[in-house]
């Protein structure tokens, strides 16, 4: 599991997040996501630490902190979602084939 870590300034760097999850046990990965046009970080990241007793710690003593000038907000990251409409089977589709809408 990993976990999220959202309201961060745009000048934090993975070696940051490093840093400061540390304090609570092995770092396994930090990922930063960045914006595709701009390459500026987005804002939040994830980090995946050695046992999940070491994620609850780092939740517990940074959730609400304020680090950088910001309040962060880290919890348990949520599985991500497939956004891909094409394969979602439900809602508008392809073109006018909603049937059932139409009147004969």
């Amino acid at each position: 599991m990993s976990i999220y870590v959202g309201n961060l300034s745009y000048e934090v760097t993975s070696d940051d997040l490093n840093e400061v999850f540390a304090e609570y046990g092995t770092v396994s990965r930090v990922q930063v996501p960045v914006d595709r046009e701009t390459g500026r970080m987005r804002g939040f990241a994830f980090v995946e630490m050695a046992s999940e007793a070491e994620e609850a710690a780092a939740i517990a003593a940074l959730d609400g902190a304020e680090w950088m000038g910001r309040d962060l907000k880290v919890n348990k990251a949520k599985p991500r979602e497939n956004n891909n409409k094409r394969s979602s089977g439900g809602g508008g589709g392809w073109g006018d084939n909603n049937r059932s809408s139409r009147r004969y």
